[in-house]
């Protein structure tokens, strides 16, 4: 399968993700995703409000559920977007109707569920990679970690890898690392986003109205991030860049620590990991 062939590709799932990678593929202008069209996608959602919002924003044809394509033409990517709870399920009903997408590759984004449990449900000789996105791909800035599953070819890594890249970056790891990414990139939008609540606050209790408040958090963390990737210094240069001896930041720094900085981050990192290796025995 190659994107110049113009590939037909089944989104399994319309929900937050699945509208992020659809929307993000879809509005892409370089890369293999630039070449895809809303006329070679279609998405598989069972509420028929969320059918209609999706048609009618991006222009993709959508059905409820997977067995309403058992006379469709065959697909050559199908994008599996569904929770691992249900996961189970949807692929029991997609391989009723195994002809649609009986040489596609699938692509896994659900948490926690590693490729070799998921190779077990799909169709035989499936090819599987799996991915685990975060929601900034939306806009063209996410961060995804690929892995391949055992019958996926280079080939099937490469192209869901740039395909994944033309969202922000992706990187690809092996299957024992996809815990780690969940916890650190999947779900590190979320921690993100509280820190910023967590520094708004902060400076309203200091006396700042709200709105300021946030905007200067909000453009701090961002300028950050961007000063980071674009010198190529360390988090750690950075970070002692800023800081004058006997000055307010190494005075917040310390205060922090104190308070257990990074020993919040490492509680929540693990507790990720620790529920991703749950949802792999739902």
């Amino acid at each position: 399968m190659s994107v110049s062939s113009k590939p037909r590709i089944a989104v399994v799932g319309g929900g937050k993700m699945g509208e992020a990678i659809l929307g993000g593929w879809l509005s892409a202008t370089e890369g293999a995703a630039a070449e895809l069209t809303a006329e070679c996608m279609l998405v598989v959602n069972p509420g028929e409000q969320r059918r209609v919002a999706l048609s009618d924003k991006y222009g993709v044809a959508c059905v409820p559920s997977v067995l309403d394509l058992a006379s469709a033409d065959p697909f050559d990517l199908v994008v599996l977007a569904v929770k691992p709870q249900i996961m189970a399920d949807v692929v029991a009903d997609l391989r009723t109707v195994q002809a649609f997408c009986e040489d596609a590759l699938f692509v896994s984004i659900a948490a926690g569920l590693p490729t070799q449990r998921l190779e077990g449900m799909l169709p035989e000789g499936a090819r599987l990679v799996r991915v685990m996105p975060n929601m900034p791909l939306a806009i063209g800035q996410g961060a995804s970690a690929v892995t391949s599953g055992s019958r996926a070819s280079q080939a099937d890594v490469d192209l869901v890898a740039e395909l994944f890249g033309c969202l922000g970056d992706s990187v690809v790891v092996e299957e024992e690392l996809m815990d780690a990414c969940c916890a650190v990139s999947g779900s590190g939008p979320a921690y993100v986003a509280a820190m910023i609540e967590a520094l708004r606050d902060a400076g309203v209790a200091e006396g700042l109205p709200a709105q300021i408040a946030e905007a200067l958090a909000l453009q701090t963390v961002l300028g950050t991030s961007q000063l980071i990737s674009q010198t190529g210094q360390s988090p750690a240069a950075v970070r002692e860049s800023i800081c004058s001896p006997g000055g307010t930041t190494l005075a917040a720094l310390a205060a922090m620590d104190e308070a257990g900085f990074d020993q919040v981050f490492a509680a929540g990192v693990s507790a990720a990991v620790r529920r991703s290796k749950e949802l792999a025995q739902c």
